[in-house]
């Protein structure tokens, strides 16, 4: 592993490096690399906050950026919930399911939630690697967190429907993961967990919901781009997302 100093974060007690190649989860053929932020035991809310600014995000407890060879195709992206104008389709989604009750649960291990989790990982992300992932390793991805995290279940006729796992920041909201019942028809569950993500942010006085990583190549991600305004880091700054053709199917 190479290390590396990033004189853009003023955090003179941590260090970063980079980890080996691996393989692209996103785009097939190529490899990826990730820069990590240690020690983890120094992240706390605030210094997670920057991070984020500076297109980090985190796994568990592990904090980083890709940092692949001769690729930029990974784009932070955020939206500024206060401009945010949703579509007709997204209006849609909020109103589909506007029956859906949400409530924040414990940072627990709950076997409603990991049966809800395999169902959805088989489904849509078949041979991606988390497909059969054990109750430890559901843990340590989801459940394991040295910020301000919470984990909101939602629920429809006593029914859990979806699970998202969200971050507080200083400045905003950050998505970290969501999965739902991926068996139901004419449902659009991730659009409505981000219109409602953004309602949450307008709510608490935040400027911005942090979406994590965009590929203009990755059809798994087009949908983050249908938001308008959306902003990307680009080049160490924050700026609008140029917009760019969706992938074909």
């Amino acid at each position: 592993m190479s290390h590396s100093n990033d004189a853009a974060l003023p955090f003179s007690l941590l260090q970063f490096y980079a980890t080996s190649p691996y393989p692209c989860s996103y785009l097939p053929e190529r490899q990826a690399r990730s820069q990590v932020a240690t020690p983890a035991h120094l992240i706390n809310d605030t210094v997670y906050s920057s991070l984020v600014r500076a297109g980090f995000r985190r796994s568990g407890i592990f904090t980083y950026r890709p940092h692949c060879d001769g690729c930029q195709a990974c784009v932070p992206v955020r939206l500024p919930v206060v401009q945010l104008v949703t579509s007709r389709s997204q209006r849609r989604a909020a109103q589909r399911h506007s029956n859906l009750v949400a409530r924040e649960v414990p940072l627990l291990f709950d076997s409603t939630h990991y049966a809800l989790y395999v169902r959805y990982q088989q489904a849509r992300h078949p041979g991606g690697g988390m497909d059969d992932d054990n109750h430890e390793q559901y843990a340590h991805f989801l459940l394991q967190s040295r910020v301000d995290t919470r984990l909101i279940e939602f629920s429809e006729n006593g029914e859990v429907r979806m699970v998202s796992l969200i971050d507080v920041l200083d400045d905003g909201l950050s998505s970290v993961y969501t999965f739902y019942d991926p068996d139901l028809p004419q449902t659009s569950f991730g659009t409505y967990n981000i219109v409602w993500q953004a309602a949450q942010c307008r709510a608490l006085g935040l400027p911005y919901l942090y979406l994590g990583y965009w590929i203009a190549e990755s059809r798994k991600m087009a949908y983050k781009a249908a938001f308008n305004p959306i902003e990307g880091y680009l080049a160490g700054q924050w700026r609008p997302l140029p917009k760019t053709p969706l992938p074909n199917p």
